[in-house]
C-alpha cells in the first residue's frame, strides 16, 4: 500500500531552479504587460472571439519572446534561430513557452500569496489555448504537466527514497526554541540530506543528479512548511473555540454564540449549541481542505485546462467564465463526507458545494476563495494570542484594556465570541438567495466579518497587535 508521503508526493510541486526563476521573471513581466483578458473577456460582437483569443495569445508569446531575448538567455538565441516566422513556432520554441507557463503555474501553487494580479490572466489564456481550435491556430499546445516530487523520483527510478527512514530528518524544519539545539539540528539535517542525495543519485545511474535530489528534499520541506502554515491558524481557532466556549450551554450571557436571523446582520437563526457545532464543523472542514490543498489545486487546474468550453456570464460580480469543475467538485464532496462522518451529532447547515454557477463560477474562483482561509484566521488568532504579552509589556495598553473591556481575558473572549457568531452567520451576499449556510457561504460570511472589522469596538487591539489587513499585498 502506498505511504502517505508517497501519495502526497504526486501533488507536491518541485521547487524552482535558478534557470526556472529567470523564466518566472520573464513570465510575470509579460503577463503584466499583456492585455489578454481585457480584450477577450468582453461582450464584443464586432470581432469574432476566436480571433481575439488568437491575437491576444500571439501578443503574449511575442512579449515573452522579446523578454527572453532581452535577458540574453540561451533559450532566447535558440528561439530566434529556430523560429519559422511570426505565425509559427518550432518544437524548440514550443518547449520554451510550455516551460515558461509551467514554471508560473508551479510557482503559484507553491506560493499562493504571489502572482495575485497575474495568475488569473495566465490561467484564462491557457484555458483558451487548451481548446483544439486555439492549439491549431498558434501551432502547438501550451500546457504541460506540473513537475512534481513523485514525477522527478519516478523518472530517476528512485521512488523508494520516499520510504527512507532518514527522510523525516532531511526535510524537517529547524526552528530556534527553548530546549532545542538549532545548530545541532541543522547539522543533522544537512548530513542526512547529503547522504540521501549521494546514495540515491548513484542508484539512479545518472537519471537524476544530486542537485535534483536536493531540490526534491527542499520541495518536501517546503510542502511540510506550507501545510503547517495553512493548517495552524485553523487548528488554533478550533482550540480557542473549545477553550473558551461550551458546546452545550454558555457559561455566561456574553459567552453565548446564539444568533437570530435579521439581528446584527445575521442570515441564520441558531441556538448556542447549534452555532457551536456549526462553527466547529466549518473549521474542521477548512482544516481538511488546507491539508489537501496541493491536490485540490492540481485538480482545479485540470478542470480549468481540460479544453472544454465555458460560458461568459454576468454573475453579479462582473463578467465571469462559468465552467463546471467535476474533479475538484468530487474531491470536495469526498472531504465533506469525511468530515460529516467524523462529527458527533447532526450536520448543521447546508451541505451544498457550489461549483460552476453564479456563486462559484469556476475552479479558479474556488481556489481563490480557499486561499483566504489562513489570511482570515491568522490575524484573528495571532491578535488574541498576543494580547496578554502586549498588555504586560505596556502599562498604558493594559489600563486601556482593563477600562474598556474589563481585562485581557474579557477582550479575548469578546473578539472570539463576535467572530464565532457573526463570522458564521450566513451574511455577506448581495441578495437573500446567496451565501447562507452552504459550504462556500460559510467562507463568505467570515470574509464579510473581516470587512467590518474597522467598525468593531476592539479594532484598536488588532492595530496594536500589528494587524495591517486580511488581504495581504497584491503587489507581490
Amino acid at each position: 500500500m502506498e505511504s502517505t508521503l508517497a501519495s502526497r508526493s504526486r501533488y507536491i510541486p518541485m521547487r524552482l531552479s535558478t534557470t526556472e526563476r529567470a523564466k518566472l521573471v520573464v513570465l510575470e513581466a509579460a503577463l503584466s504587460a499583456s492585455e489578454y483578458t481585457d480584450v477577450v473577456d468582453v461582450m464584443d460582437f464586432r470581432t469574432p472571439k476566436t480571433q481575439r483569443m488568437v491575437d491576444g495569445m500571439r501578443d503574449l508569446l511575442a512579449i515573452i519572446s522579446g523578454l527572453v531575448v532581452a535577458a540574453d538567455m540561451r533559450d532566447g538565441r535558440r528561439l530566434l534561430a529556430r523560429a519559422h516566422d511570426e505565425d509559427e513556432h518550432s518544437a524548440e520554441s514550443a518547449d520554451l513557452f510550455q516551460s515558461v507557463f509551467e514554471v508560473g503555474r508551479r510557482f503559484k501553487i507553491m506560493s499562493p500569496d504571489k502572482m495575485r494580479t497575474t495568475y488569473g490572466k495566465l490561467v484564462h489564456a491557457l484555458m483558451d489555448c487548451a481548446t483544439r481550435e486555439m492549439t491549431h491556430a498558434i501551432g502547438f499546445a501550451c500546457i504541460e504537466p506540473i513537475q512534481t516530487v513523485h514525477g522527478t523520483l519516478l523518472h530517476g527510478g528512485v521512488l523508494e527514497l520516499l520510504d527512507d527512514p532518514r527522510l523525516p530528518v532531511a526535510t524537517r524544519q529547524v526552528v530556534s526554541a527553548a530546549g532545542v539545539d538549532a545548530a545541532r539540528e541543522a547539522a543533522l539535517k544537512a548530513e542526512a540530506c547529503a547522504a540521501l542525495c549521494a546514495e540515491y543519485a548513484a542508484r539512479s545511474a545518472g537519471r537524476v543528479t544530486e542537485a535534483e535530489l536536493q531540490r526534491v528534499l527542499l520541495s518536501i520541506g517546503d510542502a511540510n512548511a506550507f501545510l503547517e502554515y495553512n493548517r495552524r491558524p485553523v487548528e488554533r481557532a478550533l482550540e480557542l473555540l473549545h477553550a473558551n466556549f461550551s458546546p452545550r450551554a454558555p457559561a455566561a450571557p456574553d459567552l453565548s454564540l446564539a444568533i437570530t436571523s435579521g439581528r446584527d446582520g445575521a442570515r441564520l437563526s441558531h441556538s448556542h449549541p447549534m452555532q457551536f457545532a456549526y462553527v466547529e464543523q466549518s473549521l474542521r472542514l477548512w482544516n481538511e481542505i488546507m491539508s489537501e490543498f496541493y491536490r485540490l489545486w492540481t485538480l482545479a487546474e485540470e478542470d480549468l485546462l481540460d479544453g472544454h468550453h465555458y460560458r461568459l456570464r454576468d454573475t453579479g460580480q462582473g463578467l465571469q467564465r462559468v465552467k463546471d469543475a467535476p474533479k475538484v467538485s468530487h474531491a470536495m464532496h469526498r472531504l465533506l463526507a469525511k468530515v460529516q462522518a467524523s462529527v458527533s451529532g447532526q450536520w448543521v447547515g447546508s451541505a451544498v458545494v457550489h461549483m460552476g454557477d453564479t456563486d462559484v463560477p469556476n475552479a479558479l474562483v474556488f481556489i481563490d476563495k480557499y486561499t483566504q482561509v489562513p489570511r482570515i484566521l491568522r490575524p484573528i488568532v495571532d491578535t488574541v494570542d498576543s494580547l496578554p504579552a502586549l498588555c504586560a509589556s505596556d502599562a498604558s495598553i493594559g489600563k486601556w484594556v482593563d477600562k474598556e473591556f474589563g481585562g485581557v481575558g474579557a477582550l479575548q473572549r469578546n473578539i472570539l465570541a463576535d467572530f464565532f457568531r457573526h463570522g458564521f452567520d450566513g451574511s455577506g451576499a448581495n441578495n437573500y438567495y446567496d451565501a447562507g449556510s452552504c459550504i462556500d457561504g460559510r467562507l463568505t460570511s467570515a470574509w464579510n466579518w473581516c470587512s467590518r472589522l474597522d467598525k468593531k469596538p476592539y479594532v484598536l487591539a488588532f492595530r496594536l497587535a500589528g494587524h495591517n489587513g486580511f488581504d495581504g499585498d497584491f503587489s507581490r
